[in-house]
């Protein structure tokens, strides 16, 4: 598996499973889909994530072009293994107890490469954590309250704030979800089939 350091990989799999893609048509799709806000890219290292995607199996070349006097022009798409390393990484960004916020908003950005129902456990996860988490937090801002002046904590009040929003916000996507409310959630589940059965990608020895 290749270091996941880089959310810029992610972001190049999120969008060239839609479709094979060369590098500037890559980068156009990142940037017209906000990607690039999600997962704050580093638009320096494209040339190196594509071809630690590739060296990784992850990505394949399928074709070369030339516009004139341009330079050739790769185009890369998805394998079946690169697939299940976006969905992987996805769980891991959603899932994981020690993600940062923006680790988490990126995995939202890609939630739809996921089954509904499998993000809904997750965030269900998520929610059981806040809940238990923000009472938690607000017990030992009591606590610090009678010997530190409130001078010297207001950023714990602000992160408190940041968690009691995210509650009430998960609760909100999660009833959506669990009720059938959630716009293009049917769309959702058909993609979410292609993706299952591997169909747009080549199968594997």
């Amino acid at each position: 598996m290749a270091k996941r350091s880089n959310l810029l990989g992610l972001a190049v799999l999120g969008v060239i499973v839609q479709r094979p893609m060369h590098r500037y048509e890559i980068a156009t799709t990142i940037r017209e889909q906000g990607k690039d806000d999600d997962m704050a890219v580093k638009w320096g290292s494209l040339y190196t994530v594509v071809a630690g995607l590739e060296r990784s199996g992850f990505v394949e070349a399928v074709g070369v072009d030339r516009d004139g006097a341009r330079p050739e022009r790769v185009t890369y798409r998805i394998t079946a293994a690169g697939v299940r390393e976006m969905m992987g990484w996805t769980r891991d960004l959603l899932g994981g107890t020690t993600s940062s916020r923006q680790e988490f908003s990126a995995g939202l950005s890609m939630i739809a490469c996921l089954p509904p129902e499998e993000v809904l456990g997750i965030l269900r996860e998520r929610v059981a954590r806040l809940e238990t988490g923000v009472p938690e937090r607000r017990a030992a801002l009591a606590g610090y309250t009678e010997h530190v002046p409130r001078l010297f904590l207001v950023e714990d009040e602000y992160d408190i704030a940041l968690r009691e929003a995210e509650l009430a916000w998960l609760r909100s996507l999660v009833a959506e979800i669990e009720s059938g409310r959630f716009p293009g959630i049917d769309e959702w589940r058909h993609r979410q089939a292609v993706l299952s059965e591997d169909a747009p990608f080549p199968s594997e020895s």
